[in-house]
């Protein structure tokens, strides 16, 4: 239970760090957005949980491939926002658009035999 208790927290401050920083500057704030913290925290969870070196192989390969798709999200949000699109529309279709970027990019990977 305390490893639970400890990754939320961990997790928490990582997000609250962002949401504080960007107050002051969006561009640090997306910075450390940016940094891939979230997926680095879910390989160290992982091994840490696991010690199997392959299981965080496919979770670091599964994040890789998608990535381009997520991507997506943030062409579509600050257009959508500079266009006077109201922020909770903005984010529920850029977050539409990236979902049909998702299930677009994994039809491609099945065609290659990449099983989700």
């Amino acid at each position: 239970m305390l490893r639970y208790i400890v990754k939320i927290l961990v997790s928490s401050v990582i997000i609250v760090l962002v949401s504080e920083v960007s107050k002051k500057s969006g561009y640090i704030g997306g910075l450390i957005a940016s940094l891939p913290l979230t997926s680095m925290l879910a390989l160290f969870w992982l091994y840490n949980d696991t010690n199997s070196s392959s299981k965080v192989a496919e979770l670091s390969t599964g994040i890789l491939l998608f990535v381009l798709p997520s991507l997506i999200f943030f062409v579509a949000m600050p257009l959508l926002l500079r266009r006077g699109i109201n922020f909770y529309v903005a984010l529920a279709l850029s977050s539409g658009v990236m979902m049909a970027g998702y299930a677009f990019f994994s039809l491609i990977l099945s065609k290659f035999g990449v099983r989700l």
